[in-house]
């Protein structure tokens, strides 16, 4: 996979960025600086994910082998990035989304503009989608960890527990990490189902049914939720589709091939 690695800057924080270029026509590496044009898939990590995990790669090759860009970008705390995994936060996220949003917007190879996401950056998806809704032409949400926002609430987010009335300066994770209370704070703030509703073209949601991180449920719900929206349900595969990537290269190959074409 042919691609240029650079830095994408959000409020003095460097965000580790890589564009792939289309291994399909004529564009390929070297179409950027010919002046020829090709739709971009921005393409985001989850909660303690990178741009080099085994199923956002494959993600990305489905996309660049039917003509698209893809724009891997390692958001705060993670990856190369800027910033500490300790005070990373939705709302630091959802400013980074859009000033990616933005940085690919003025790419002049770009047709049209599509944005991915998995686990964390699917809710990121979902919320960066509504916030940008007349930008992008539509938004794939990849196992999407919708339920942190009401679970923040509620007082159980991902593997932490404490008291959503009172919560704690640091909490703990189960791999020994540590996580600000902020992020929990930011998180009760944080509402899906009006940016669900306030995005109105294609939407596709893919989710494994044996997904023990995210309830399946959560992306039927979604998808209910949604104007023009498409549910893949993976049977047998888990939250970083594990055992059937090749399904989920499949489901997003046949989402976005029609809107490839017409380009």
């Amino acid at each position: 996979m042919k691609n240029r690695e650079f830095y994408i800057e959000h409020d003095s924080i460097p965000l580790h960025a890589k564009l792939d270029f289309p291994q399909t026509g004529s564009f390929c590496a070297s179409g950027e600086e010919r002046g020829e044009r090709c739709p971009l898939v921005i393409l985001l990590h989850g909660y303690t994910g990178h741009m080099e995990e085994r199923h956002i790669l494959g993600v990305s090759d489905a996309l660049t082998q039917i003509g698209c860009a893809v724009l891997r970008v390692e958001l705060y705390g993670h990856g190369k990035s800027g910033g500490t995994f300790r005070e990373h936060t939705l709302l630091k996220w959802m400013s980074e989304a859009m000033t990616v949003i933005d940085y690919a917007r003025g790419l002049e190879f770009v047709t049209d503009l599509y944005l991915a996401g998995h686990s964390q950056g699917g809710l990121l998806a979902i919320l960066a989608g509504a916030m940008k809704r007349d930008a992008l032409r539509a938004v794939i949400a990849l196992s999407p960890a919708t339920m942190i926002p009401d679970g923040a609430r509620s007082g159980s987010v991902l593997d932490m527990t404490f008291d959503p009335e009172h919560v704690p300066d640091v909490l703990h994770t189960s791999e020994g990490r540590e996580l600000s209370g902020n992020y929990v704070r930011a998180a009760q703030m944080v509402h899906v189902e009006p940016a669900i509703r306030a995005y109105r073209n294609k939407v596709l949601l893919v989710h494994g049914d044996a997904d023990d991180t995210v309830p399946v449920s959560r992306a039927v719900d979604a998808a209910a939720m949604y104007e023009d929206a498409q549910l893949e349900i993976i049977h047998g595969d888990t939250h970083c589709y594990d055992h059937h990537l090749d399904q989920v290269q499949d489901a997003i190959v046949r989402f976005m091939r029609p809107m490839v074409g017409n380009s």
